[in-house]
């Protein structure tokens, strides 16, 4: 990986996640000190706050990685062969009937200790 931050100074990355910290703590103080003024407009506040977190963390080496990461993530997921419709049905209904036979499996078994039991202790028959 190609290092993209070589002509930073090493404390620049400490700044920026004070920024993007300051600008979280701040939203959330602001939100709660202007909690009488509309909620839309303390929503569309709070989204162009954290906006700018986001933006101003990707900027940061950890940042870049992440975006890196995300990249190469969205590159597999379309590498992905996705079963049809039909498959994902037939699928859908292998395990419901797996389901429902494990269920009267140990339906089965628990009737039967159930017996055993009331046998064993004299309650039954």
């Amino acid at each position: 990986m190609i290092n993209q931050n070589v002509g930073q100074a090493p404390g620049f990355n400490g700044l920026k996640w004070t920024i993007v910290f300051l600008i979280v703590i701040g939203g959330i103080v602001a939100n709660t000190y202007f909690n009488e003024v509309a909620w839309a407009l303390r929503a569309a506040a709070g989204i162009v706050l954290m906006a700018l977190a986001i933006l101003t963390a990707f900027q940061t080496t950890t940042g870049q990685l992440v975006w890196s990461f995300m990249k190469g993530a969205r590159i597999e997921l379309r590498k992905v062969v996705w079963p049809t419709r039909q498959e994902t049905i037939q699928t859908t209904l292998v395990v419901v009937a797996m389901v429902v036979f494990a269920a009267l499996v140990l339906w089965g078994i628990d009737t039967i200790f159930f017996w055993l039991v009331g046998w064993l202790t004299g309650q039954r028959g």
